[in-house]
């Protein structure tokens, strides 16, 4: 769309409303104004999106649409959207994300919920150097694991996760030179020493979100439908993708594999489509089956924009979206700066909202001080129009 401005005179129109719409009267009762035409370069051009509508663009299936309105108007209408739609909230000036050094606070929160037993489990390792004392050379600083592990037939599966998954990341051979390398064994190692010990439950399963933080990357492990969702300037970046059985890419992989979909349970038995465990679904060792244990990964390089992770178990996520959660761990960390308080905020939203599952939240915060404000752009000069107005202007408009 290409905006051409030409010059002319409103002539005739109410001098109220040559002063009150328009701006500056002229001697003689007429406006000085601005016209503006918007033409559309491409006339065969259609709009393909059918979801979502785009209330920001005039209709494409005109050629020209004429407005006869100011500049200071428009500035105004353009203010007045920059305040209803999150596209126009400004950030900070950046810096150089080079130069960033993350400080990883985090503080966490598990409720048993309405359910009559606790299945959940969860990890918190703020600083791999202390825990790992007897061989610090292998971590970058600062560096940091945290996992969130929601099971299901029992808790053996889950705290094993909770108890192993860590060390089986650092003894692996690939680490840390070949980071993701090394995650992906040390979930296929955790699943088959579930169906190795005797002493643990074989239908027990559990799902495993792990995030690991060596220096600025973060490497996001998912199996199962945990979430973590990245907190940036108070936008929701959704880390992870939810491995429910309905899910197109998961129901495709499972019909291919030889199972079926049931009523959005896998084999008309289990509610996830990923999992570590439930050995009595997934058959022999070593046999690819529908019930997968492979963790999907994801790698970002956080930056001065990214300001805490939040990692929730689907307790959570069933009664309340990413971006709400996002909202209000802003908001509380604005207020007080405790992640660990954050945390216990959202389980006690989701418990109101209620949720019919257990209740793990972990929020990770990245800087020591809280999120900055968020500044609206503003302009110098603000107009507003009158309904009676309006429709004087409409009136002038139809007969363009």
């Amino acid at each position: 769309m290409r905006i051409v401005e030409a010059g002319f005179f409103c002539l005739g129109l109410e001098r109220r409303m040559a002063t009150g719409i328009y701006g500056e009267e002229s001697q003689n009762g007429a406006c000085r104004e601005g016209i503006i035409s918007i033409v559309d370069e491409n006339p065969q051009e259609k709009n393909d999106s059918s979801c979502q509508g785009n209330p920001g663009k005039p209709p494409r299936n005109l050629m020209v649409i004429r407005r006869s309105i100011s500049q200071a108007t428009l500035a105004g209408i353009f203010e007045l959207e920059a305040t209803n739609q999150i596209t126009g909230l400004k950030s900070p000036p950046q810096v150089e994300s080079a130069g960033i050094v993350p400080v990883f606070r985090s503080g966490s929160c598990a409720e048993m919920g309405p359910k009559s037993y606790m299945e959940d489990k969860h990890i918190c390792v703020e600083n791999l150097h202390k825990h790992f004392d007897n061989n610090p050379q292998k971590f970058p600083s600062p560096s940091a694991f945290f996992g969130v592990f929601d099971g299901h037939g029992g808790v053996d599966a889950a705290s094993f996760a909770q108890k192993n998954l860590l060390n089986f990341i650092v003894e692996d051979s690939h680490f840390p030179s070949s980071s993701k390398r090394a995650i992906r064994s040390a979930f296929a190692r955790a699943d088959h020493a579930l169906a190795d010990a005797k002493s643990l439950d074989s239908s027990s399963g559990s799902t495993a979100l792990a995030a690991l933080m060596l220096g600025r990357t973060t490497i996001i492990a998912n199996v199962g439908d945990s979430r973590a969702v990245l907190g940036k300037r108070g936008r929701a970046i959704e880390l992870s993708k939810d491995h429910k059985p309905n899910c197109t890419s998961e129901r495709l992989r499972i019909e291919k594999l030889g199972g079926v979909v049931y009523d959005g349970y896998l084999n008309g038995q289990l509610s996830v489509a990923r999992a570590l465990g439930d050995w009595h679904l997934k058959g022999p060792k070593g046999l690819k089956g529908p019930l997968s244990a492979e963790p999907e990964l994801e790698e970002v390089i956080l930056t001065e924009e990214d300001e805490f992770l939040i990692m929730g178990c689907d307790g959570l996520w069933d009664v309340m979206s990413s971006q709400c959660a996002v909202t209000m761990v802003r908001k509380e960390l604005r207020a007080h700066n405790d992640p660990e308080k954050c945390a216990r905020e959202l389980v006690r939203e989701a418990l109101k909202r209620n949720t019919c599952d257990n209740l793990t939240v972990v929020v990770v915060c990245f800087s020591p001080d809280p999120p900055p404000q968020i500044e609206i752009p503003r302009f110098s000069r603000r107009r507003s129009i009158s309904a009676e107005g309006l429709d004087l202007l409409k009136g002038v408009l139809s007969n363009i």
